[in-house]
């Protein structure tokens, strides 16, 4: 793997909070992508009191190459794991929560019932927390979709991850158009919904590619972009290219606002769910 340049540097911020907020997540055996996978931010996030939950296990059942949630045979669904993040919510004192999962092929509605129960809770809970989810594509079952979008988040976010030539090599399970036919069909079934997306960069794309993602992106009415960089979590794992200077992580951020996109974070460490709560007030306004 190839040295990491002085501009990849996450901060590490209070231990006493990280440790607090690992002890709530702990003590109510909640999962989160912060871990599973191996998110460079989690010690400023977890310092900061929040967190990005992963439902529905920690065992992922498709094989993408960029990934570093284990992949395997999945868990058996825990049905008060709703419940508990929503409780968690409240002692983490969340105003602003990403509820994330595993890709569950092996489930008949791909988890899209489970992920409104948790919804529900965070809302009974909390009613005054806004919800984010960060969806996988359901296999393209949009009635499960439906139960989804039913439940009301404010956002909801589907990762195209990368451009559509590498989908093969990168994601091999996934469809580059279900994808974006996915964020179309949230505006279709309820235009209050905030849709949200997002890529890495550094598997070998080309600036061309990422300017027609962003026009497909647009075409499909996604009003929230992010870019980060592409970070190998092991030697396994697909080959980095190179690292992308912040510079053109900027120029991206301005060109996808000319787009017209209503919120655009581009950063080497951006990640979908890294101050999210920054895309939901910009939304509000």
């Amino acid at each position: 793997m190839k040295n990491k340049p002085e501009w990849i540097k996450a901060r590490i911020s209070n231990m006493e909070q990280i440790e607090e907020t690992m002890s709530i997540l702990r003590g109510l055996s909640l999962n989160t992508v912060c871990e599973g996978a191996q998110c460079p931010n989690i010690g400023e996030c977890f310092g900061k009191k929040t967190a990005t939950f992963m439902i529905m296990g920690e065992v992922c059942t498709r094989r993408c190459r960029f990934c570093a949630v284990p992949k395997g045979e999945a868990q058996c669904l825990d049905l008060k794991e709703p419940a508990n993040i929503g409780l968690a919510c409240s002692k983490l004192g969340l105003k602003h929560v990403v509820v994330t999962s595993v890709t569950r092929d092996d489930i008949h509605d791909g988890g899209a019932s489970h992920f409104a129960e948790t919804v529900h809770e965070i809302k009974r809970q909390n009613p005054e927390t806004t919800i984010e989810l960060l969806i996988p594509d359901l296999k393209g079952d949009w009635e499960a979709l439906k139960v989804i979008t039913d439940s009301k988040p404010n956002i909801l976010n589907h990762n195209l991850e990368t451009v559509p030539l590498l989908y093969e090599e990168v994601r091999p399970q996934a469809d580059y158009k279900r994808s974006l036919e996915l964020l179309q069909k949230v505006k279709s079934f309820d235009s209050k919904i905030f849709t949200k997306s997002g890529i890495m960069l550094g598997l070998g794309e080309k600036e061309e590619d990422v300017l027609q993602v962003m026009d497909d992106l647009v075409s499909v009415d996604c009003d929230i972009l992010t870019i980060g960089q592409y970070l190998q979590p092991s030697s396994s794992h697909i080959e980095l290219k190179e690292y992308i200077h912040p510079d053109k992580f900027a120029e991206y951020e301005r060109i996808g606002k000319e787009k017209g996109f209503k919120y655009v974070a581009s950063g080497p460490l951006v990640r979908s769910s890294f101050n999210a709560s920054i895309g939901m007030e910009k939304m509000a306004l």
